[in-house]
């Protein structure tokens, strides 16, 4: 099972002939591959997996998961060890 974590794009640039990009999740910051997303700008809230964004979620959305995966957090329950 994975769980994804919506991270904000902070960064875009070019690496090797691929479209690459800086994702922020809350001060953790990670490189990923926006081959498959073509149309992500900087600001957009992506998910990843194996390092690609396989899709973009609105800023709502992201903050909605965002809370849940803190209440649970507080509930108790486990959250991300590494993302």
């Amino acid at each position: 099972m994975c769980l994804a974590v919506p991270g904000k794009i902070i960064e875009i640039y070019e690496s090797n002939g691929l479209k690459m990009s800086k994702i922020d999740f809350g001060g953790v910051t990670r490189e990923a591959c926006l081959e498959y997303v073509p149309e992500a700008k900087i600001g957009d809230y992506a998910l990843i997996h194996v390092g690609f964004v396989l899709n973009l979620v609105d800023e709502a959305e992201a903050q909605e998961t965002l809370r849940l995966l803190d209440e649970i957090s507080a509930a108790g329950g486990s959250a991300p060890a590494e993302l």
